[in-house]
């Protein structure tokens, strides 16, 4: 194979280092009016007064609106339960309560101004504990009205939006009876993602359709919230895809998109641009959420694992959004890689007054992961074991089972891991050999691929070039700018810089599940052969007729066609391509593929939303850090990464993703927080309070992609840019204890 596996330019990379694209940011349109929401500046209350009757005699304004002025309806991915605007009730600082369109940005917010709001606040929700109490205040008193948005039946109660629980039975007589057991509680504050593009849309009423333009994860899902929001149907609706300028699962969900086709349409069909500051975007964003993980596990004599109880608190915020999907995580990721034996876990996701959280980059895993690992640490410190030997006396091999009662076939990919690592840095883990104030940390995921369904279509253009429709998304990682053509380049034998993709349009494309969980190299990728094989076999059927042979004998070598034992091409595939078109038959492939699903146990959990592992991948990350005894700051002096891709598409690619993530986790496990004072304003609302790490602090990644065998991908390959973000904090947090000889229990790791 000629093309995968190398360094290919991604198409994208000259635009963007020349500062030539147009990102949504950028966008504009003629006539093109600006947006503004009015948001809640209280955390919790009851909206008593909105009078916004002066804000609309004022200069330069086109439309004021706010929930009397939209359809009375609640949207959500998984749940109905957020309005457009505040109706009656404020449920978190930054809601939209309304929005106005003015000639320019300054009158927007003149108009903003002059609008009278009168909020009776009481006590915001903010405890994750204290808000699963009967005696709770409810985010929502009206949670019982709230349906599903696909018609899942799952346990829901008070303040606890969405639960997943197991319990196989005789977990306590086994504690009673247990040797040891070891219990940990860890916690974890919210991650903004960070993007450096915020959210914005421009949106268009015209010939009652609504046209929106913005940068966005996942087309199909803006258009069906929209739709939701407004009350019409989705195919009222067309979403056409920018340049994402970040995304990182932060915008897969809507964001200012139903706001922006609002106000074009009460503003008569005028274009609508509303863009975030960065401090609107940071104090409102669907960030990682924080949690409480409460992990205890009873041993035996012999140090083996006989059952294990996990019992998980995850912020939810005011709104669901996909959060329901996530209370399946601390299920899922209290008892993997290692024996537990009996396993019971209770997962919960819960009501609060602040903003809804959301996708990040390895939902919810980071913080499942950080709780594991550091709980086996403390497990090897109870038995006086060694922390590598420990978890390969436990770790999975092939044939183990997911709590689910998932069968994993290629579990020995983690003991190749930690061989991998091994002989980058062999392990000495004696208390002997410590030096004070650096230490070590080791640790082990497994995670999945994201399993929604990809398609494209694709013609072969008269100058031989190949052009791609598709509704995937590119979020950063070159899957669409380089990896899916270079599976197209090599199936059909063209060069990669031949195949051009265009941006994602809900008219033109068919669905796709959006750029989230590694699915776009892998499942697009599938789709992309397929389309391929169709138009290569149609090219050499084309071509034969020209050359009057035999389709058999011929082959496409370059752009070329050639015959067999011959080693110059007879002609290009643009003289087949005109040939083609001019016959009347133009030549034209398609493809769409899904990861097929997995055998698992339905009952082995109720509430369970997110049911199996698609395509489990395997990894192992080792990280050295030193800790400043007068300071407390915590240098990361090397970070090393064993990971399973399957098969590597592009390498520069799949070493940027592994390198981007660390960087992107140990920002998590170290600097970033998202703090709330007691009436529930975000204390970090600005980039320079909530601490991102700076170059300084992130060391050069060292990996080792472990290529497998995989027949669930194209050429073999597996998603790669979400998973490296899974471990870090883990195993920072297990360097820093080892380093200082205390325990670690909180994320970030401050000083």
């Amino acid at each position: 194979m000629s093309h995968i596996g190398s360094a290919a330019i991604r198409s994208d990379a000259w635009s963007k280092v020349a500062g030539e694209t147009v990102y949504t940011y950028d966008y504009k349109e003629v006539g093109m009016l600006y947006g503004y929401l009015l948001r809640s500046r209280v955390a919790a209350g009851k909206l008593v007064r909105l009078d916004l009757s002066t804000a609309r005699t004022m200069p330069g304004v086109r439309a004021v609106i706010c929930a009397a002025d939209v359809p009375e309806t609640l949207a959500g991915w998984s749940m109905l339960d957020m309005p457009l605007f505040a109706r009656d009730r404020v449920r978190y600082i930054g809601e939209p309560i309304a929005a106005i369109a003015a000639d320019s940005l300054a009158e927007a917010h003149a108009a903003a101004e002059t609008i009278e709001l009168d909020i009776e606040p009481s006590a915001p929700v903010l405890d994750l504990e204290a808000a699963c109490r009967a005696d709770s205040a409810l985010v929502h008193a009206d949670w019982q009205d709230y349906v599903p948005a696909d018609g899942s039946d799952f346990p829901r109660h008070g303040n606890v939006a969405a639960e997943c629980s197991a319990d196989p039975g005789g977990i306590d007589a086994i504690f009673d009876s247990a040797s040891l057991i070891v219990e940990d509680e860890f916690t974890s504050q919210r991650q903004y993602q960070a993007y450096l593009e915020p959210k914005s849309a421009v949106a268009t009423y015209r010939d009652r359709r609504f046209t929106i333009h913005t940068g966005h994860q996942f087309p199909f899902n803006v258009r069906d919230r929209v739709a939701q929001f407004l009350n019409i149907a989705p195919t009222d609706v067309r979403v056409i895809g920018h340049p994402i300028g970040g995304g990182f699962g932060g915008k897969l969900d809507y964001s200012v998109e139903p706001h922006a086709a609002a106000l074009s349409k009460a503003a008569g069909g005028r274009p609508i641009k509303i863009a975030n500051t960065r401090v609107e975007d940071l104090t409102t964003a669907n960030c990682r959420e924080g949690t409480i993980v409460k992990m205890r596990s009873a041993l035996d004599a012999d140090g083996n694992i006989l059952a294990r109880d996990v019992d998980a608190y995850m912020d939810n915020g005011a709104y669901t959004g996909e959060m329901s999907y996530m209370a399946s995580f601390p299920f899922h990721c209290g008892a993997i890689n290692y024996h537990v034996g009996k396993f019971r876990a209770m997962g919960r996701l819960v009501y609060t007054n602040t903003p809804p959280t959301g996708a990040m980059r390895g939902v919810s895993g980071p913080a499942m992961y950080a709780a594991l690992e550091n709980h086996m640490d403390h497990i090897a410190l109870e038995l006086g074991a060694d922390r590598r030997e420990h978890r390969l006396k436990h770790l999975f091999g092939n044939g183990d089972s997911l709590p689910n009662g998932q069968i994993l076939d290629n579990a020995e990919i983690l003991k190749q891991g930690f061989d991998a690592i091994e002989k980058i840095v062999p392990w000495q883990g004696t208390a002997k050999s410590r030096t004070p104030y650096k230490g070590r940390g080791l640790g082990a995921a497994i995670w999945l691929v994201n399993p929604l369904p990809g398609s494209l279509s694709m013609k072969l253009e008269e100058d031989g070039t190949v052009s791609v429709v598709t509704a995937a998304t590119d979020n950063g990682s070159g899957a669409l700018a380089v990896g899916i053509p270079q599976i197209i380049a090599e199936t059909l034998g063209v060069r990669p810089e031949q195949v051009r993709i265009s941006d994602p349009d809900t008219d033109t494309a068919a669905w796709d599940g959006g750029s989230q969980g590694g699915r776009t190299t892998q499942t697009v990728g599938l789709a992309a052969i397929q389309g391929a094989t169709e138009m290569r076999g149609k090219i050499l059927k084309t071509a034969a007729q020209m050359l009057q042979m035999e389709a058999g004998g011929l082959s496409i070598v370059d752009g070329h066609i050639r015959v067999a034992g011959e080693s110059k091409g007879r002609m290009t595939l643009a003289e087949v391509a005109v040939a083609a078109t001019f016959g009347g038959a133009p030549i034209q492939g398609s493809g769409g593929a899904s990861l097929p699903a997995v055998p698992f146990n339905p009952g082995c959990a109720n509430g369970l939303l997110f049911s199996f592992f698609t395509s489990p991948t395997y990894h192992v990350h080792y990280a050295e850090v030193e800790v400043n005894p007068v300071s407390g700051n915590v240098d990361v002096t090397r970070y090393v990464v064993a990971q399973d891709v399957g098969r590597v598409i592009n390498s520069a690619c799949v070493r940027g993703q592994i390198q981007g993530a660390v960087a992107q986790s140990i920002g998590y496990a170290l600097y970033e927080s998202m703090r709330f004072a007691e009436d529930g304003k975000i204390i970090e609302d600005n980039l320079q309070f909530y601490r991102l790490p700076l170059a300084v602090d992130i060391p050069k990644v060292e990996y080792i992609a472990m290529e497998n065998d995989n027949t669930e991908g194209p050429f073999g390959a597996k998603g790669s840019g979400e998973a490296p973000a899974l471990l870090p904090p883990a195993v920072i947090a297990a360097a820093v204890a080892d380093a200082i000889g205390k325990p670690i229990r909180k994320i970030p790791v401050t000083p």
